[in-house]
């Protein structure tokens, strides 16, 4: 059998560009690995209707969702490679099996890799996030600490003000800052150190206090860092796409990348804000557009 579509990635992206595939008809394998970015995340927010859901519940009331269209198969499998073909693709699995597919639709997003400081992979997720808009109305009008070692910091620092106005900023020891920017942030009362933070203490996931190198201490009860994010998966070798600054897949704005027959969607598509519902966006616009085309091709057009 040669699937209409393969999507690798079964986040909101794939689930939901699976979903407007099974409408149209259309054979899908979703492919996952059921080890999400998100499994550290204790609720999710700002898709209407599903405002506060948990991640991995999220995912279940999809999988149902999905089941009622037949031409939708899931399979719980980590893909290694990827063999562009002519006419299509073949999938690789771990397990030593391989699919083929007429199109693909790369939805793996990126992965986290979190500074190694004490404290912070046990309050990541509960009390330390990287998303205002994701969780900064549960962190409102706390004390927080926004730790960043780039430029982002400043811009990142004057988003946080909206929720709270007790705010440190943590530059790492780094002169990221200029002095018209942090004379900005003072007329705000936010705080600047440009020290290095030694820990994060609390516990049951939360902050309570940061600690820098100095030995000095300050009280926090939540807040914002900047984890590194790199693609989880390239397949840049195998298919030749032009890759984003992250790794990631360059596309248009439907999701079609310069490879024919390839999508990407969510964060492995360029440019757009981590968010369920964005991701959710992607999938389904990538999915049409797909369809679009399987259908020209079906016309001889």
């Amino acid at each position: 059998m040669i699937y209409d579509c393969a999507i690798i990635g079964g986040g909101p992206a794939g689930q939901n560009a699976a979903l407007v595939l099974g409408r149209a008809r259309r054979s899908v394998a979703l492919l996952d690995n059921n080890q999400p970015r998100n499994a550290v995340t204790h609720a999710s927010h700002g898709y209407l209707t599903r405002d506060g859901i948990t991640p991995s519940e999220f995912r279940r009331i999809a999988s149902e969702q999905l089941k009622s269209y037949p031409s939708v198969e899931e399979h719980v499998v980590r893909v290694t490679d990827i063999r562009k073909l002519d006419g299509g693709f073949e999938v690789f699995m771990e397990s030593g099996h391989s699919i083929r597919s007429r199109k693909l639709l790369i939805a793996t997003g990126l992965k986290e890799i979190l500074p190694d400081i004490p404290g912070v992979k046990e309050m990541y997720g509960t009390s330390l996030f990287h998303c205002p808009y994701c969780d900064g109305w549960e962190l409102r009008d706390q004390p927080l600490i926004l730790m960043g070692d780039d430029s982002k910091v400043y811009h990142l620092a004057k988003l946080l003000y909206q929720w709270s106005r007790d705010l440190v900023v943590c530059t790492q020891g780094q002169a990221v800052l200029s002095d018209e920017q942090k004379r900005v942030l003072a007329d705000r009362h936010i705080q600047v150190t440009e020290q290095t933070i030694a820990a994060f203490h609390g516990s049951g996931g939360q902050l309570r206090e940061v600690e820098f190198t100095d030995g000095s201490r300050i009280a926090r009860t939540g807040g914002f860092i900047m984890p590194e994010r790199v693609t989880q998966t390239s397949f840049r070798e195998s298919l030749g796409y032009e890759p984003t600054e992250l790794g990631g897949i360059r596309t248009d704005e439907t999701g079609k990348s310069s490879v024919p027959g390839l999508f990407a969607a969510g964060e492995a598509a360029p440019g757009a804000p981590s968010q369920l519902i964005v991701a959710a966006a992607q999938g389904s616009l990538a999915a049409v557009s797909i369809n679009v085309e399987l259908m020209e091709e079906d016309f001889g057009v």
